[in-house]
């Protein structure tokens, strides 16, 4: 008994609440190291659960991977969505301060993202090419919807600069989270000019 005969009882974590927990725990481990380097057995260590228990929420190491990568293109398929009816032009700037802030947030879970497309596991890579296609159509339709795009923003040639710039934007901040040598707004100002070079021509 302390703090004057009251006993600190710690709080159960909800079910959605552990599992955010152990994906936390995940996306430090596979920042860090290779896929196949990361021992379920680790998680569960720093997590303070049982194995039983991750296996309980994730049945396979694949499953535990997946949902590491898949939690993590969500988060930035909603910092990324595009608002109706503004330009792509005039909330691009503001788009990317917000994903640079996350990127430095969340340096951990934005790097085992990444890493997903070197994993040996063709299911893993996989999801991470299906997340990496979710963000290219977000950044399609904003272009298709846009006046000063319009239909070109649905034309291949349009495709392929998108899927170059989002190549380019990842290196950049991979970059920048490794050695720090450029501000946030350097960062930022360097993926705009990057972008419309690309989709301007």
């Amino acid at each position: 008994m302390t703090d004057g005969g009251r006993a600190r009882v710690r709080r159960r974590l909800s079910t959605e609440e552990r599992r955010e927990q152990l994906l936390s725990v995940g996306a430090r481990l596979f920042s860090d190291d290779p896929y196949e380097d990361v021992r379920i057995e680790r998680v569960a260590e720093l997590a303070g659960v049982s194995r039983g228990l991750l296996y309980h929420y994730f049945p396979t190491k694949r499953d535990f991977f997946a949902a590491v990568v898949a939690r993590e293109s969500e988060r930035m398929l909603r910092m990324t969505a595009a608002v109706p009816g503004v330009s792509v032009r005039a909330q691009l700037p503001a788009g990317l301060d917000i994903f640079l802030g996350y990127v430095a947030e969340h340096a951990h879970g934005f790097r085992a993202f990444h890493r997903a497309d070197a994993a040996g596991d063709r299911a893993v890579r996989q999801v991470y090419r299906r997340s990496l296609a979710a963000q290219e159509r977000q950044i399609l339709a904003a272009l298709a919807a846009d006046p000063e795009f319009g239909p070109a923003g649905e034309g291949p040639e349009l495709r392929m600069a998108v899927r170059g710039w989002l190549a380019f934007t990842t290196a950049v901040c991979l970059e920048w989270l490794r050695h720090g040598e450029l501000s946030r707004e350097q960062v930022r100002d360097l993926c705009v000019r990057a972008l419309w070079g690309a989709v301007s021509a």
